[in-house]
């Protein structure tokens, strides 16, 4: 390895210096894979294109000076569409039908959002980051996955070139409805793009796939939609049947972006409309940025760790400001920081100077940005709503266990049925019925039993149970006797340990290695797996 690679970057001034050639490029690089996202992911929320791209400009040269996270790149993601356009449609949004009324509906979403943002602040600065460790991980990957159909139900008729306008389950249904009455022309744009996104991944060339899937899209949807003069509006004939080609089928930003920058209307706030989604978007856009962050630093190459805390003021900070001037929710987003890593970042500037690209291409050169179609940015996000609910998932969490498949699948049925907030809340209570079921005491799902006995090292010893809702207490226990030493967790007294619990402590494990310390859990040669996998939950039958 070279001396470069032995050493550890850091966002300091001397890491600017040092490895601005490497973040460079990888900010321009993780730039093309950004527009069209941001692009795509604002006009899925019921906002104006514009909006994604400030909020990613301000994600990157903002957020980029809060947060120590050296690789995760901040910007909208497609996990906020679903709450984005609901709280649009919820305040008077009309898909254009009424251009007033879709207005003051983004101005009192952007009220909602600098609200959300203000109290994603207040978690930062409290230190509630490891809340996010509170939700069990098949609840979430369940959440996921329920985004993931929604946002294909929402997208893929725009792919056809249709209107997208109906609930996820009514519009999955009418599925064959929107093949059959596709616009030819746009539908074609589309299902190259689908073609383009779907089969990227089999390419075996490391020189092709250098570039990124979004940006050959574009260099083939853009000149498809000049050649069928998408950009005026006239009909055309095809099968006996007349159809539209316009303007309404391609990007629209404004020539200065400045003209573009809308300020929110608070007076929504006194309405419960606006608290539900100030609750929904600080709650789960935060557990989206901390859950981002995480699988982020699992593989950074130097396995530097984000500060959650400082992570979540980061991102409040940043929609705050975005909201207040027109931009859309951020996370850390995990597509393009997964792809940061992989074109060669070494710091957190590359974050900033993505950003810097954004904004330097949105301020010179609107006219082209206008000329994508929307069957293409439809087509991009289809394919990011298909890998959060990819078959692989649903197989996945078979393989952990079929209980917990059970609560995946209840908690995705949950969401399509109501909303985001209700359907985790489902996943949550099947997951605790399905640990009182295994034995675990009720009342070990609310309190933590645990006693630290101090011999030749520490020794944490659980009682009845060590489930998801007491984790929290329980790694504050192992983290207090930590010291320089190993410490001992003993589970032999307890009933049943999820599967949960059984992910982070092999997490913990992990850290507590790295910082030269030991975390040894003993005590589960009496418990039976629920399954094969290596972190399925734990049962042991109970003595008479």
């Amino acid at each position: 390895m070279t001396q470069e690679a032995n050493q550890v970057p850091r966002g300091t001034l001397e890491g600017l210096r040092r490895y601005w050639k490497f973040d460079i490029l990888s900010g321009f690089l993780v730039f093309l894979i950004a527009l069209p996202l941001c692009l795509g992911i604002s006009l899925a929320c019921g906002y104006p294109a514009i909006a994604g791209i400030f909020t990613a400009i301000i994600g990157g040269m903002l957020a980029t000076f809060f947060s120590n996270s050296e690789l995760t790149i901040k910007g909208p993601a497609a996990g906020l569409i679903v709450i984005a356009i609901g709280c649009v449609t919820e305040f008077g949004f009309t898909g254009g039908e009424d251009p007033a009324a879709d207005i003051q509906a983004y101005r009192l979403a952007l009220g909602v959002g600098v609200a959300a943002g203000i109290i994603q602040i207040l978690f930062g600065v409290f230190r509630t980051g490891i809340l996010g460790e509170f939700f069990p991980t098949s609840a979430i990957h369940g959440l996921l996955a329920s985004i993931g159909v929604i946002i294909i139900a929402k997208q893929f008729p725009v792919t056809m070139g249709l209107g997208s306008q109906g609930e996820p389950l009514e519009l999955l249904a009418k599925i064959p409805e929107f093949v059959m009455g596709m616009n030819p022309a746009v539908a074609l744009i589309g299902i190259i793009s689908l073609a383009i996104m779907f089969g990227y991944p089999l390419i075996k060339s490391p020189r092709l796939k250098a570039i990124p899937a979004p940006l050959v899209v574009l260099l083939i949807a853009v000149p498809m939609g000049m050649y069928f003069n998408l950009g005026q509006e006239h009909t055309y004939s095809f099968g006996g049947r007349d159809y539209a080609r316009g303007a309404h089928l391609l990007v629209n930003v404004p020539e200065n972006m400045f003209s573009a920058i809308t300020f929110p209307d608070f007076s929504g706030l006194v309405t419960p409309t606006a608290w539900k989604y100030i609750l929904m978007f600080s709650l789960i856009g935060s557990l989206e940025s901390l859950l981002s962050a995480k699988a982020i630093d699992e593989i950074d190459p130097w396995r530097r760790k984000t500060n959650q805390d400082r992570d979540l003021l980061a991102v409040g900070v940043g929609n705050t400001l975005a909201a207040f001037v027109g931009g859309l929710p951020m996370i850390s987003e995990i597509v393009r920081s997964k792809a940061n890593i992989d074109n060669g970042a070494r710091t957190r500037f590359a974050n900033m100077y993505h950003g810097s690209f954004l904004l330097i291409f949105v301020a010179l050169l609107p006219a082209l940005i206008n000329q994508i179609p929307l069957a293409a940015l439809g087509a991009m996000l289809v394919r990011v709503g298909f890998r959060l609910a990819s078959p692989q998932e649903f197989l996945h969490m078979y393989k952990v266990g079929r209980e917990q498949l059970v609560i995946f699948v209840s908690t995705i049925i949950g969401v399509l049925a109501t909303d985001l907030l209700i359907g985790i809340a489902i996943g949550i209570a099947v997951k605790a019925a399905f640990h009182i079921f295994n034995g675990a005491p009720l009342i070990s799902l609310f309190r933590l039993r645990a006693n630290v006995e101090q011999e030749d090292r520490a020794t944490v010893v659980v009682k009845d149970s060590a489930v998801f809702s007491t984790w929290i207490g329980l790694k504050k226990r192992l983290e207090k006797v930590r010291g320089d030493g190993s410490v001992v967790l003993d589970l032999s007294e307890t009933y049943f340990v999820d599967h949960t619990v059984m992910e982070r402590l092999k997490e913990m494990e992990n850290e507590f290695k790295e910082s030269g310390s030991e975390l040894v859990v003993t005590g589960l040669d009496e418990h039976r797996k629920l399954s094969e996998y290596p972190t399925a939950a734990r049962k042991k039958s109970r003595k008479e």
